[in-house]
C-alpha cells in the first residue's frame, strides 16, 4: 500500500515595499533604556516613519526614514553584516531568517521583523523585560 504525506508549508512572502508606521507600543520607556536624548524621544514618538526594504534572494537593503534621520542597513541573511542601531551606533550582526521573520541580535536587543501577511510588518525589540512593538502596513 502507498501513502502519501502532505505537508503544510506556509507560503514565504517577499518582504520588498514601503511600509508606513501605523501604531507602536512601548516606545519612550525602550528608548530611554537605550539612552536616546528625552529631546529625541519627544519628537520621535509621533513620527509615523517609512521603512522601504528591497530584497534580493537573501540579500536586504532596508532604509527606515523618521522625520529627517535616515537610516540604511544593507545584509546578507547568515552573514555578518555591519549594522547601525537606533542609537547611531555600529555593530557586527549576523541576521538570520526563519520563514517570514528576520531576527538580529544587536548589544543585547533583539530585533524580530515579521511579514505576518502581504501589508502588514511588524517589528519587535527586545531588551530584558522592556518590549517595543511597531507595526507597519504597506504603502507600495
Amino acid at each position: 500500500m502507498l501513502w502519501s504525506y502532505s505537508t503544510y508549508s506556509p507560503v514565504i512572502m517577499s518582504f520588498s515595499g514601503k511600509y508606513q508606521l501605523e501604531s507602536q507600543e512601548g516606545f519612550v520607556d525602550f528608548m530611554k533604556a537605550i539612552g536616546l536624548p528625552d529631546d529625541m524621544i519627544e519628537k520621535g514618538k509621533d513620527i509615523k516613519s517609512v521603512s522601504e526594504i528591497e530584497q534580493n534572494g537573501d540579500q536586504f537593503k532596508v532604509t527606515v526614514t523618521t522625520g529627517p534621520k535616515v537610516l540604511t542597513n544593507s545584509f546578507t541573511v547568515g552573514q555578518e553584516a555591519e549594522i547601525e542601531t537606533l542609537t547611531g551606533e555600529k555593530m557586527k550582526a549576523v541576521v538570520n531568517k526563519e520563514g517570514n521573520k528576520l531576527k538580529v541580535v544587536l548589544n543585547k536587543i533583539t530585533s524580530i521583523t515579521e511579514l505576518v501577511d502581504e501589508n502588514t510588518l511588524v517589528n519587535t525589540l527586545t531588551l530584558g523585560s522592556l518590549v517595543y512593538k511597531r507595526i507597519s502596513k504597506r504603502l507600495a
